[in-house]
């Protein structure tokens, strides 16, 4: 009877263990697990976007051929490198950080910031020349679809510089953590814009 009871109570030990032992995978990605519940919600919005992007454009095909025309695709191109590079940086900061090279990890992110601001003076031309062609927001269905979805994606790499900077600053105590919290919105600011730069400048 007592092997019973030590085995019931070994049983309901194992059950109330720690609620991470529980969260399966999720509790092995870096950084914050709060980051990436939010980054799986903002995956999911950019997934619904590109998915409505894709059926409008096969709904009215003309409309966005025409619209593609008027892209810069070389600035796109552009834009993909500098993130791409941008987060290479923040992967460096993160490894720096795990090493416990404090000082080079801090450069990484300052860099990785830098770079990711060039995407946005990149982009602002862009606009400049989009608008300034007499495309607006309000010309068509495929000029909306391209300001809403590229200016989300851009506030998004004004969020991510400024985590960046921040997590950037952080104490030694919580700095691997925070650096690789950072790392992970950083990189999927970048994953979506890779997805993000042929749907809408490339394919036809």
């Amino acid at each position: 009877m007592a092997d019973v009871e030590m085995t019931g109570l070994e049983t309901a030990g194992r059950d109330m263990a720690d609620p991470e032992d529980r969260a399966g995978g999720l509790a092995a990605l870096p950084g914050n697990l709060m980051m990436w519940i939010l980054i799986f919600s903002e995956l999911a919005v950019f997934g619904a976007a590109f998915l409505g992007f894709a059926v409008a454009r096969v709904l009215d095909p003309a409309t966005f051929a025409a619209g593609q025309a008027h892209l810069n695709g070389t600035a796109g191109a552009l834009n993909t490198m500098v993130l791409v590079t941008s987060g290479y940086l923040a992967a460096r900061g993160v490894a720096a950080g795990r090493r416990g090279a404090v000082p080079q990890a801090r450069r990484a992110m300052l860099a990785a910031a830098a770079v990711g601001s060039v995407f946005l003076a990149v982009k602002a031309v862009e606009y400049s020349a989009t608008l300034g062609a007499g495309l607006t927001i309000d010309s068509d269905t495929f000029f909306t679809l391209y300001f809403l979805l590229t200016g989300f994606h851009a506030l998004h790499v004004v969020l991510g510089i400024v985590i960046l900077l921040l997590v950037g600053r952080s104490g030694p105590d919580t700095l691997v953590e925070n650096l690789e919290t950072g790392a992970a919105f950083w990189h999927m600011v970048d994953l979506v814009w890779v997805i993000l730069y042929p749907l809408v400048y490339l394919i036809r």
